[in-house]
């Protein structure tokens, strides 16, 4: 089963969530995978702390005109919808960093005068972690499309695994990329506004994807109950309540693992993993909890 920990948010505790529920699951004897897609930001490995790592460059195909062959018809331009080629005064100019790789430019060139070459966009880390395997992804700094690197980044997953996916927060194309083919999505959320109003943005986002998922309500006692209230209202399962701990705080603070150092959260986690494979592993009969339109809703 592959289970993806989202967010609507940055820093509501996802990868706490994640790292914590992926060391539970191998707990288990089960053969576990903790894969950090947040490229930009990942730090899964922080706590994980991975030895034996191999990387691998991810690259994407990007435009080389040869200006000696290009009689500036601007075809090349024309076609591209990202503004990643330009003719200025009968010169190509292309901009990397804007180019999705689509070929076009290429195709419609008459004097054959572009070709493709790899751009490196990231790299992607594998290793071991105790009794888990992670991968993990990183895009290089400046770099701003995410997508190719996830992609590339979920092909190293084997289909017969326990899979925990940390995802990046949010509900953009990145996000959108690494929950495309998971069994279950858990939305970690904090009791505030900006957490439910971003909470409703993700749960729209699963929804459309068609992907069954849960709520896990982080710092659940420092707040209001508009997140209780609203998923109670809307048939959101609310799978853990996490009461704010100044010892989970220092742990984290240190890069602690908190099944290693506290044993509350051991039994914490060995609960949630365990309830976690009673409902994922008949996801396919599972029923998509619908949202409601957006007038209906209580809002933050």
């Amino acid at each position: 089963m592959k289970i993806a920990i989202a967010s609507g948010k940055g820093g509501t505790g996802k990868t706490t969530v994640a790292v914590n529920l992926a060391l539970s699951f191998a707990d288990f004897n089960l053969q576990t995978v903790y894969c950090d897609c947040d490229v930009e930001a990942p730090n899964g490995h922080i706590f994980l702390k991975p030895t034996s790592l191999h990387k691998e460059t991810v690259t994407v195909p990007v435009p080389r005109v040869n200006q000696e062959l290009c009689d500036g018809c601007r075809k090349c331009a024309e076609i591209c919808q990202f503004g990643a080629v330009v003719v200025i005064k009968g010169t190509v100019i292309i901009y990397p960093e804007l180019c999705h790789g689509c070929g076009g430019c290429q195709l419609v060139c008459p004097q054959r005068a572009i070709e493709e070459i790899d751009r490196p966009v990231g790299e992607i880390e594998t290793g071991e972690a105790g009794n888990i395997r992670y991968i993990g992804g990183r895009l290089n700094i400046g770099e701003v499309r995410a997508v190719p690197l996830i992609h590339k980044l979920k092909t190293k997953l084997a289909p017969d695994l326990v899979t925990v996916i940390d995802a990046p927060p949010g509900t953009s194309c990145p996000v959108i990329e690494t929950l495309r083919g998971v069994d279950y999505v858990i939305l970690v959320t904090e009791p505030t506004p900006f957490g439910l109003n971003d909470l409703i943005l993700a749960l729209e986002t699963v929804h459309t994807l068609g992907i069954p998922c849960g709520v896990v309500i982080n710092r659940s006692d420092i707040g209001d109950d508009a997140v209780e209230e609203y998923c109670d209202l809307h048939g959101v399962e609310i799978l853990r309540k996490i009461p704010f701990s100044r010892e989970i705080a220092e742990a984290y603070s240190r890069g602690n693992i908190l099944v290693d150092t506290i044993p509350d959260q051991r039994r914490l986690y060995a609960s949630f993993a365990g309830q976690l494979m009673g409902s994922v592993v008949g996801v396919a009969n599972s029923r998509v909890i619908p949202v409601p339109p957006r007038e209906n809703r209580i809002e933050p």
